[in-house]
């Protein structure tokens, strides 16, 4: 699966449910302007006891009236659809909540909570996206769903039915098909279907609402008939919109299905993590249904099937258990294991800060202790399409990462200390001042911390130091929203101290502003303006020019270097030579970047690619900048092993 395709895709996808939209919203006008029509010809009669025809009557009717009528549809589907997109404009975590979702704690020790929390940042950071917070939910049933606008605000829901009854390699199978939903933007979509169906259906809202009126009116005389009937052909009109509604949901959402499930087989290479998760959920007596009650609102984020439909056929958010599985497993003979009440969680031991199935593989990385070289065509390749390689480097890097530091970064409290402690400065005068506003403005306890920390960040690479920074942000995402601003503020402060920004600095403050301010502060749009490269040239030129001079030192080597990322574009500009002081032009130049459109992405992170690797090696600086450059541009890049 592409990201940058999929990408496109529901972007495209976002605009075609806008007409569908606008379509059902003039239908509801034209359905409503026709019915108040109708009672007021009716109730006329009625009170007149006179026969009048429809185009006598309607003659009679004020133009006003029409606007008013539409006007008023309009706006109470507008007001209604807004409504409920503010109610989940706090991103994933608002969904979570309305579940009845609980945040997993980064330093649970429960095995079952633990082995999850594993899976999920490992799979995170072999996507190359920030690893989300994971919340569970007391059901029995084995269920998931990923919510958020984008990679920033995305969280992870999970059932305790299937924390409880699937196996690790089922369990990865079924965070692979979250994350293909994040990665490929349709955990946006389904955020916006919400408010959409709730804006369709508050008119059959009003509509009942009407009716009890007019009910209440009618047992006293006769007047209240034509309330009545507004109210019915209200309700009728709400209810058949949402009715429709929920059909063009449901179709939507049953093709995305299809993709995730691939997508995760393409990520884990192994297809019977997902069938076997699939099968279960066929073969429990729970199955995948929710009893929450906001379920129903959100049934097309799950994993499977959230609840038992009348005209299931049609009306499902998700295709049927045996062809989802047919489809993975052809050869599949369509029997449903029994699956008991038991957990199965202790089928493979996790630690604190570890998981069983990567020990091998930890050692055998120690013992190699050689640099990998990266094969460009390896990296590039990658861009936008995670896999099983991508999965293989990112368990190599998170097991070759100090346990000291591994676990200081699931903890709240260690992990400010852990970042704290990358950003102090090797001169001892700037590091002494910088541990003494620690002192003075970190939270009790953080500041011992740092100093326990700091001489293991110092025998620490770059590779390494962006992976903990990924690994930390779930911790940090647990901070009160005042730990969250001094934290922040405290980081400037470090940042600051020696009077300039390094590059180290530059990529860690990046990523902790991409990635925690939606998470605090709300996530944001960005609109997709630019649909072309050659629109925002001196941009790109900016970025591979302080790429090219990142990664090189000799004059020949960085204009090689650039001429490569240039070649890559198809573009003619010159090398940007000019010194960037800070990275200020950079950062500028990757917020207009950033809003280029998905297809034009991959283009430009390949020939960010094609300067680190000019001279087939990939340093650990460029690898950082890298990373930090394909954060500010929202998009994945698979971790590869470099030095």
């Amino acid at each position: 699966m592409d990201f940058f395709q999929a990408q496109d895709v529901a972007r495209r996808k976002t605009g075609q449910l806008a007409l569908l939209f606008i379509a059902a919203v003039v239908s509801l006008v034209i359905l409503t302007n026709i019915l108040v029509a109708a009672v007021y010809l009716w109730s006329n009669n009625y009170a007149t006891a006179q026969t009048v025809s429809m185009g006598e009557l309607l003659s009679q009717l004020p133009a006003e009236y029409w606007f008013w009528i539409s006007f008023g549809v309009i706006g109470v589907i507008a007001t209604a659809g807004m409504f409920k997109y503010m109610a989940v404009r706090g991103g994933g975590r608002s969904i979570a909540e309305s579940l009845g979702g609980n945040l997993i704690l980064q330093n649970t020790t429960n095995i079952g909570e633990r082995r999850l929390l594993n899976v999920v940042e490992e799979m995170a950071i072999a996507g190359g996206v920030p690893v989300p917070p994971v919340y569970l939910i007391e059901e029995p049933s084995i269920n998931a769903f990923a919510a958020g606008f984008g990679t920033d605000d995305a969280v992870i829901g999970i059932n305790r039915g299937t924390v409880d009854q699937l196996t690790r390699d089922e369990l990865q199978g079924v965070i692979g098909h979250e994350f293909s939903h994040i990665l490929n933007g349709d955990t946006r979509i389904n955020l916006r279907l919400i408010a959409i169906l709730h804006g369709i259906l508050f008119v059959g809202i009003i509509g009942f609402g009407i009716l009890r009126i007019g009910a209440v009116s009618r047992r006293g005389n006769n007047n209240g008939m034509p309330i009545l009937a507004l109210g019915i052909g209200l309700l009728v009109i709400g209810y058949a919109g949402t009715f429709f509604g929920n059909l063009i949901k449901a179709a939507v959402s049953r093709q995305r299905e299809f993709l995730a499930d691939a997508a995760s087989v393409q990520f884990t290479r192994n297809p019977h993590g997902i069938a076997d998760a699939l099968k279960k959920i066929g073969g429990f007596s729970a199955g995948s249904t929710m009893s929450s009650a906001s379920a129903n609102e959100v049934s097309h984020m799950f994993f499977g099937q959230s609840s038992k439909l009348f005209l299931n056929s049609i009306m499902s958010t998700h295709p049927p258990l045996d062809k989802r599985i047919h489809a993975i497993e052809p050869q599949w003979n369509g029997t449903f294991p029994s699956v008991g009440e038991v957990a199965s969680t202790t089928d493979t031991p996790a630690g604190a800060a570890g998981f069983a199935g990567r020990t091998s593989l930890s050692e055998n990385f120690a013992k190699r202790n050689v640099k990998i070289e990266v094969e460009p065509s390896v990296l590039t390749d990658e861009i936008g399409q995670p896999s099983k390689h991508s999965l293989d480097n990112a368990l190599a890097i998170i097991d070759s990462t100090a346990m000291e530091l591994r676990e200081a970064a699931h903890d709240p409290w260690a992990s400010r200390g852990l970042i704290y402690a990358m950003l102090l400065d090797t001169d001892e005068t700037v590091r002494d001042r910088q541990l003494a506003h620690i002192d003075d403005y970190a939270e009790p306890g953080v500041p011992e911390q740092v100093r326990r920390l700091h001489p293991s960040v110092l025998d620490t690479d770059a590779l390494h130091r962006v992976t903990l920074i990924e690994m930390a942000m779930p911790a940090l995402k647990e901070l009160s929203e005042s730990q969250y601003k001094r934290f922040m503020s405290n980081t400037v402060v470090l940042i600051k101290a020696d009077r300039k920004i390094d590059l180290h600095e530059w990529v860690l403050h990046h990523i902790l502003v991409k990635e925690l301010k939606p998470h605090f502060e709300g996530p944001k749009r960005v609109r997709a303006r630019y649909g072309s490269i050659s629109q925002v040239r001196d941009h790109a030129a900016t970025l591979l020019s302080v790429l090219a001079e990142h990664g090189h030192t000799e004059a020949s080597q960085i204009q090689h270097a650039f001429a490569q990322g240039i070649a890559e574009l198809g573009i003619s500009v010159e090398l940007d030579a000019a010194p960037d002081d800070n990275f200020v032009r950079l950062t500028e130049a990757l917020r207009e970047l950033r809003s280029l459109k998905p297809l034009s992405k991959p283009k430009l992170l390949k020939a960010c690619a094609a300067v680190a690797l000019a001279d087939n090696h990939l340093t650990t600086n460029e690898g950082a900048l890298l990373h930090g450059i394909a954060a500010a541009l929202d998009c994945p890049l698979p971790p590869s092993i470099y030095g």
